[in-house]
């Protein structure tokens, strides 16, 4: 199949399957930029885009581009390296008119890889794969800024994300104009046009991400993300749902009382039961409350309940433990909770 077999078919998969890549990429630069004009809506569209069906198949098809852009890669530098042969080693100097970019290609492509993984590792790993094993960590998958957060607070990230970003400008740089020249545009009027096009777009997306990781970790540091009002707000209403799942029966009660609850005053009233339903279970896992509960299947229902309603809980606490942070020693207001 000529697609695979001649050079022409592979520059042309690599050309296709770039071309969708930094479509995504582009969109992916502007999701990021509503983190930094609106958060909540950020977190919204992370919601929107979680482990639903539309979103894993997106992600499915990504990853397939991805690999197949790496394989052609691979096959078209080992071609060209095997064309050459020992002539690559006769030529001391590169001709003025190669461009540095267009020779370190899969060189950039692999930094450009390394990149993709870290961010991999710090966002999608622990937010759509997740969720879509069905796994709940500390941190809601929803809450991207919290993601945010966790990853920019760390000095090394912002670093690897700008040595990255230069790293995806070359590679991109010279990528998309190719893809036009692999297609047939390649005329002498319109690729200069073309390749400014390309130049003024990857510009425009590199610089933007590069806005973002400092803007990220200037935020990140001063645990912006952790203690804005709107986004703890925001915070309350995602584990909702999932704090309410322990309650059984009592689910939907718990969900909107938790909604309907200022985040302050919840944040308390969840240390407050954690305490009260540890004292509980203590009280019924030692042997005079397991005298008690042995063949009575009342109090054993009761008992199997209480646990997972304490588990619940103190996911929800650790939660807001670590949201709060010193503030999370603070005395617990004396109420209680209508459910």
């Amino acid at each position: 199949m000529w697609l695979s077999s001649s050079s022409v078919g592979r520059k042309f998969i690599m050309a296709i399957t770039g071309a969708v890549l930094l479509l995504f990429v582009t969109f992916h630069c502007l999701m990021n930029s509503v983190a930094i004009c609106w958060p909540t809506a950020y977190n919204v569209i992370c919601e929107f885009l979680g482990a639903n069906w539309y979103a894993l198949l997106a992600s499915a098809l990504i990853a397939v581009f991805i690999i197949v852009h790496i394989i052609y890669a691979v096959m078209l530098t080992l071609q060209n390296r095997k064309a050459r042969g020992n002539a690559r080693y006769a030529i001391s100097k590169a001709p003025a008119t190669v461009e540095w970019s267009s020779r370190n290609m899969f060189v950039l492509g692999i930094v450009v890889l390394a990149f993709l993984i870290v961010h991999l590792i710090q966002f999608w790993a622990k937010m759509q794969l997740v969720e879509a094993m069905g796994c709940e960590g500390e941190i809601p998958g929803a809450a991207g800024t919290l993601f945010i957060q966790e990853a920019f607070s760390q000095i090394w990230t912002p670093i690897v994300y700008i040595i990255g970003f230069v790293a995806l400008w070359f590679h991109l740089n010279h990528g998309l104009w190719s893809v036009f020249q692999s297609i047939g545009w390649n005329n002498a009027t319109w690729l200069p046009r073309l390749k400014c096009i390309s130049s003024w777009w990857v510009s425009i997306v590199v610089v933007l991400f590069t806005a973002q990781a400092i803007v990220f970790s200037v935020q990140a540091h001063k645990d912006y993300y952790k203690t804005n009002p709107e986004l703890r707000e925001q915070y309350k209403e995602m584990i909702a749902p999932i704090v309410a799942e322990g309650f059984g029966e009592n689910a939907e009660n718990v969900a909107m009382t938790i909604s309907m609850m200022p985040y302050d005053q919840i944040s308390q009233q969840f240390r407050m039961m954690s305490a009260q339903f540890e004292s509980q279970l203590q009280y019924m896992e030692s042997p005079q409350g397991q005298a008690q509960i042995k063949g009575n299947p009342q109090s054993e229902e009761q008992y199997k309940q209480l646990k997972s309603q304490n588990e619940s809980i103190k996911w929800a606490v650790n939660f807001f433990n670590y949201l709060d942070g010193p503030a999370a020693e603070q005395a617990a207001p004396q109420t209680q909770m209508p459910y």
